[in-house]
Protein backbone atom coordinates (compact mmCIF):
# COMPACT_ATOMS: atom_id res chain seq x y z
CA UNK A 1 0.00 0.00 0.00
CA UNK A 2 1.33 3.51 -0.97
CA UNK A 3 -0.16 6.79 0.76
CA UNK A 4 -0.14 9.76 -1.61
CA UNK A 5 -0.59 13.59 0.37
CA UNK A 6 -2.61 16.10 -2.07
CA UNK A 7 -1.69 20.02 -1.62
CA UNK A 8 -3.06 22.63 -3.55
CA UNK A 9 -0.74 25.17 -4.55
CA UNK A 10 -0.86 28.81 -2.78
CA UNK A 11 -2.50 31.65 -4.13
CA UNK A 12 -2.23 33.22 -7.12
CA UNK A 13 -3.28 37.03 -8.59
CA UNK A 14 -5.84 34.90 -10.73
CA UNK A 15 -7.06 32.60 -7.90
CA UNK A 16 -7.61 35.97 -5.51
CA UNK A 17 -9.80 37.71 -8.77
CA UNK A 18 -11.75 34.26 -9.66
CA UNK A 19 -10.14 33.54 -12.72
CA UNK A 20 -9.94 30.25 -14.48
CA UNK A 21 -5.85 29.35 -14.33
CA UNK A 22 -6.28 25.60 -16.12
CA UNK A 23 -2.82 25.49 -17.58
CA UNK A 24 -2.22 29.07 -18.07
CA UNK A 25 1.08 29.41 -16.28
CA UNK A 26 0.45 31.89 -13.59
CA UNK A 27 3.04 32.64 -10.54
CA UNK A 28 2.07 32.33 -6.85
CA UNK A 29 1.66 36.30 -5.76
CA UNK A 30 3.71 37.92 -3.17
CA UNK A 31 1.25 37.24 -0.01
CA UNK A 32 1.42 33.50 -1.13
CA UNK A 33 4.93 33.24 -0.86
CA UNK A 34 5.63 34.89 2.75
CA UNK A 35 3.02 32.76 4.00
CA UNK A 36 4.02 30.00 2.53
CA UNK A 37 7.23 30.69 3.62
CA UNK A 38 6.25 30.14 6.97
CA UNK A 39 5.13 26.84 6.47
CA UNK A 40 6.90 22.72 6.29
CA UNK A 41 5.34 19.34 5.55
CA UNK A 42 4.59 17.97 9.20
CA UNK A 43 6.59 14.09 9.29
CA UNK A 44 6.36 11.89 8.07
CA UNK A 45 5.79 13.55 4.67
CA UNK A 46 8.43 15.90 4.96
CA UNK A 47 11.00 13.21 4.33
CA UNK A 48 8.22 11.79 1.90
CA UNK A 49 9.14 11.68 -2.09
CA UNK A 50 8.28 15.12 -3.48
CA UNK A 51 6.18 15.23 -6.36
CA UNK A 52 4.74 18.29 -8.29
CA UNK A 53 2.92 19.92 -11.50
CA UNK A 54 5.57 21.70 -13.78
CA UNK A 55 3.21 24.92 -13.72
CA UNK A 56 5.12 27.34 -11.46
CA UNK A 57 2.66 27.84 -8.75
CA UNK A 58 2.81 23.99 -8.19
CA UNK A 59 6.57 23.23 -8.18
CA UNK A 60 7.10 26.83 -6.07
CA UNK A 61 5.15 25.84 -3.58
CA UNK A 62 6.71 22.43 -3.29
CA UNK A 63 9.78 24.21 -2.77
CA UNK A 64 8.74 26.50 -0.22
CA UNK A 65 7.11 23.99 2.19
CA UNK A 66 9.94 21.61 1.20
CA UNK A 67 12.66 23.23 1.09
CA UNK A 68 13.98 21.04 -2.09
CA UNK A 69 12.71 20.39 -5.04
CA UNK A 70 10.19 18.08 -6.50
CA UNK A 71 10.14 16.26 -8.83
CA UNK A 72 7.37 17.29 -11.51
CA UNK A 73 5.46 15.27 -14.05
CA UNK A 74 2.99 16.22 -16.50
CA UNK A 75 0.53 13.82 -15.11
CA UNK A 76 -0.35 16.59 -12.39
CA UNK A 77 -0.85 19.58 -14.15
CA UNK A 78 -4.39 20.91 -13.91
CA UNK A 79 -7.67 20.67 -15.95
CA UNK A 80 -7.76 22.17 -19.62
CA UNK A 81 -10.22 24.51 -19.16
CA UNK A 82 -9.90 25.48 -23.11
CA UNK A 83 -11.84 29.16 -23.87
CA UNK A 84 -12.73 29.65 -20.57
CA UNK A 85 -9.05 30.09 -19.03
CA UNK A 86 -8.63 33.89 -18.02
CA UNK A 87 -12.34 34.05 -17.40
CA UNK A 88 -13.97 34.99 -14.23
CA UNK A 89 -16.54 31.96 -13.41
CA UNK A 90 -19.43 34.08 -12.25
CA UNK A 91 -18.94 35.88 -15.62
CA UNK A 92 -19.47 32.62 -17.33
CA UNK A 93 -22.24 31.65 -15.31
CA UNK A 94 -24.07 35.01 -15.59
CA UNK A 95 -23.85 33.90 -19.52
CA UNK A 96 -26.39 31.21 -20.90
CA UNK A 97 -24.61 31.33 -23.94
CA UNK A 98 -21.30 30.19 -22.65
CA UNK A 99 -22.69 26.45 -21.79
CA UNK A 100 -20.84 26.83 -17.84
CA UNK A 101 -21.90 25.00 -15.63
CA UNK A 102 -21.13 24.33 -11.70
CA UNK A 103 -19.10 21.22 -10.77
CA UNK A 104 -21.88 19.44 -8.99
CA UNK A 105 -24.00 18.99 -12.46
CA UNK A 106 -20.63 17.70 -14.79
CA UNK A 107 -20.18 14.03 -14.18
CA UNK A 108 -17.20 12.75 -15.46
CA UNK A 109 -17.32 13.80 -19.20
CA UNK A 110 -18.36 17.54 -19.24
CA UNK A 111 -16.12 19.27 -21.59
CA UNK A 112 -15.24 23.32 -21.47
CA UNK A 113 -15.27 24.39 -24.60
CA UNK A 114 -11.43 22.98 -25.91
CA UNK A 115 -10.85 22.13 -22.66
CA UNK A 116 -10.61 18.29 -21.57
CA UNK A 117 -13.13 16.40 -19.07
CA UNK A 118 -12.68 15.20 -15.42
CA UNK A 119 -12.62 11.63 -17.09
CA UNK A 120 -9.18 12.29 -19.25
CA UNK A 121 -7.71 13.99 -15.90
CA UNK A 122 -8.39 10.54 -14.40
CA UNK A 123 -7.19 8.45 -17.33
CA UNK A 124 -3.71 9.83 -16.72
CA UNK A 125 -3.98 10.71 -12.69
CA UNK A 126 -4.61 6.80 -11.99
CA UNK A 127 -1.69 5.54 -13.88
CA UNK A 128 0.31 7.59 -12.71
CA UNK A 129 -0.37 7.28 -9.09
CA UNK A 130 -0.81 3.33 -9.15
CA UNK A 131 2.62 3.79 -10.31
CA UNK A 132 3.92 5.81 -7.24
CA UNK A 133 6.67 3.11 -5.00
CA UNK A 134 6.65 5.49 -2.10
CA UNK A 135 4.95 7.29 0.00
CA UNK A 136 4.84 10.59 -1.72
CA UNK A 137 3.37 14.31 -1.56
CA UNK A 138 1.59 15.87 -4.96
CA UNK A 139 1.43 19.71 -4.93
CA UNK A 140 -0.58 20.36 -7.33
CA UNK A 141 -4.48 21.94 -8.37
CA UNK A 142 -7.85 21.35 -7.22
CA UNK A 143 -8.66 20.15 -10.19
CA UNK A 144 -6.57 17.10 -9.65
CA UNK A 145 -7.11 16.90 -6.20
CA UNK A 146 -10.90 17.03 -7.16
CA UNK A 147 -10.36 14.00 -9.86
CA UNK A 148 -8.32 12.16 -7.38
CA UNK A 149 -10.55 11.97 -4.21
CA UNK A 150 -13.63 11.56 -6.43
CA UNK A 151 -11.92 8.23 -7.96
CA UNK A 152 -11.12 7.48 -4.16
CA UNK A 153 -14.85 7.98 -2.54
CA UNK A 154 -16.51 7.38 -5.48
CA UNK A 155 -18.34 10.55 -6.32
CA UNK A 156 -19.31 11.02 -9.99
CA UNK A 157 -19.21 14.95 -10.21
CA UNK A 158 -23.27 14.75 -9.69
CA UNK A 159 -24.45 16.39 -6.72
CA UNK A 160 -22.38 17.98 -3.41
CA UNK A 161 -18.79 16.53 -3.76
CA UNK A 162 -18.71 14.69 -0.01
CA UNK A 163 -15.03 16.93 0.16
CA UNK A 164 -14.00 20.60 0.69
CA UNK A 165 -10.32 21.09 -0.53
CA UNK A 166 -8.92 23.84 1.79
CA UNK A 167 -5.48 25.11 1.58
CA UNK A 168 -2.68 24.58 3.34
CA UNK A 169 -3.89 20.55 4.23
CA UNK A 170 -3.04 17.37 3.26
CA UNK A 171 -5.40 15.23 1.78
CA UNK A 172 -4.49 11.73 2.46
CA UNK A 173 -4.87 8.64 -0.03
CA UNK A 174 -4.32 5.07 0.62
CA UNK A 175 -3.44 3.04 -2.99
CA UNK A 176 -3.16 -0.26 -2.91
CA UNK A 177 -3.78 -1.58 -7.00
CA UNK A 178 -6.82 -0.71 -7.61
CA UNK A 179 -8.43 -0.44 -3.79
CA UNK A 180 -8.75 3.36 -2.74
CA UNK A 181 -9.55 4.78 0.41
CA UNK A 182 -9.63 9.00 1.37
CA UNK A 183 -8.62 9.38 5.32
CA UNK A 184 -11.60 11.43 6.47
CA UNK A 185 -9.56 14.56 7.82
CA UNK A 186 -6.59 16.68 6.68
CA UNK A 187 -3.42 17.06 8.43
CA UNK A 188 -2.42 20.58 8.28
CA UNK A 189 1.32 22.35 7.23
CA UNK A 190 2.89 23.38 10.17
CA UNK A 191 4.61 26.45 11.18
CA UNK A 192 8.38 26.58 10.11
CA UNK A 193 11.26 26.42 13.16
CA UNK A 194 12.95 29.49 13.40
Amino acid sequence: MIRLALLRHGHTAWNRAGRIQGRTDIALDDAARAQLGQLRLPPPWDTAALWSSPLSRAAETAWLVAGRDPQTDAALMEMNWGAWEGKQGTELHADPASGFRHIETWGWNFTPPGGEPPAALRARLVPWAKALTDDAVAVCHIGVMRVLLAHALGWNFEGEAPFQIKRNRLYLLEIDGDTWHATPDPVRLVEASV
